[in-house]
């Protein structure tokens, strides 16, 4: 039975303890879009004014070997860290066919009943590698976000092929070994640029923890009142994003850059053939500073549904965090603190999105 759309509680008992999702939701029929998904003014951003991101994408292929080519690249790659925390990239070692394939499977899979998604809820999920769920934090938001997502937690191929949804699971363990290879280089990189040759072991602990998921944003009939997803930075070292053709991905500028002017907000357009980027949390905490985790929404559209795949590549839960003591010892003071991993996960997943917000647990407060 549809829910009462002009009654909050309905709609959550329908949309998110039911299982039937933001889909479920456009799949009953709506003309407009149901109180409690939309956002604050304050949480809207303006999209017609909003900056283009028409930088050409980085080709990782040049990172192969030594030599000018490989010095550009990285060069590149240190400023878009350093700057917006958002940078896209070709010749990334995914095969463009499995992109493809994400891209349909992903649509085929949030295309199935409801009750074949539903068995993977919090409360029932056969795995707790295995979450489906809608907006981020249903019970502490003051609007939902307009998205339905599954989300896996990646441990090893074996219990991969046993809990993961039958659907999806073969493609997304290709996208994860595929990809590999490229956040290793991108660590490299970056961690070289702050004075650290990392051996094999210390970037197994922070790219130790891995969870994927593909979320799909339906048709929305007011996309100017509603975001996907609300104002956050990612918390772990790096997000690999994969986009469709459909966009709705804005990043905020945290200070005046060659890309515009603090507070602006810049669209990160689908490229064909690329994946996206993003610097998470710990690789801000790790630089001291340095880099910038980017803050990012996701809009809405009243013509498309969109369909994105993210990794997110985390370290370990155990692993402790702090900046590292040659960027501390280069700025002679460390701005965070050290911590455990799993404090900071497990402090960001208890509340609602806020922007950046996540990162004064990290914070030294000034004395």
């Amino acid at each position: 039975m549809a829910p009462n759309l002009e009654d909050r509680n309905s709609v959550f008992e329908f949309v998110v303890r039911q299982g039937n999702g933001v889909k479920g939701l456009v799949d009953s029929g709506l003309s407009t879009v149901p109180e409690a998904y939309v956002q604050p003014p304050e949480e809207r951003i303006d999209k017609e004014n909003a900056i283009k991101y028409d930088l050409p994408p980085i080709d990782l292929s040049k990172l192969d070997g030594r030599g000018p080519d490989h010095d550009e690249v990285a060069n590149q790659i240190v400023r878009a860290v350093e700057t917006l925390g958002f940078f896209q990239v070709v010749n990334h070692g995914v095969p463009l066919h499995l992109l493809e394939s994400l891209k349909v499977s992903a649509h085929y899979f949030f295309s199935l009943p409801p009750q074949r998604k539903a068995v993977y809820l919090a409360d029932v999920s056969p795995s707790p590698l295995v979450k489906y769920g809608t907006s981020y934090i249903p019970e502490k938001e003051k609007a939902l976000g307009w998205k339905d997502y599954i989300l896996m937690q990646y441990t090893n191929d074996d219990e991969a092929l046993q809990h993961w949804p039958q659907e999806i699971k073969e493609l997304l363990l290709e996208y994860l070994r595929s990809s590999t290879g490229m956040v290793k280089k991108l660590l490299q990189v970056t961690l070289g640029n702050l004075g650290v040759k990392p051996d094999d072991s210390m970037i197994d602990v922070l790219i130790g923890k891995k969870m994927l998921s593909m979320i799909f944003y339906p048709i929305c009939p007011n996309p100017d009142l509603t975001l996907g997803v609300g104002r956050h930075s990612d918390i772990g070292t790096f997000t690999v994003l994969l986009q469709d053709e459909v966009g709705g991905l804005y990043v905020k500028i945290e200070q005046d850059t060659g890309y515009g002017k603090k507070g602006d907000w810049i669209l990160i357009p689908p490229t064909p053939n690329a994946l996206v980027i993003n610097v998470g949390d710990m690789l801000q905490i790790l630089s001291n500073g340095k880099y910038k985790s980017a803050e990012h929404i996701v809009c809405t559209s009243s013509t498309n549904s969109r369909v994105s795949v993210p990794i997110f590549i985390m370290p370990r839960e155990t692993t402790k965090i702090a900046p590292l003591p040659q960027v501390v010892e280069k700025d002679g003071i460390a701005v965070y603190k050290e911590f455990v991993y799993v404090d900071y996960m497990n402090k960001v997943f208890a509340n609602a999105l806020d922007g950046k917000k996540s990162l004064d647990f990290a914070k030294i407060s000034p004395a």
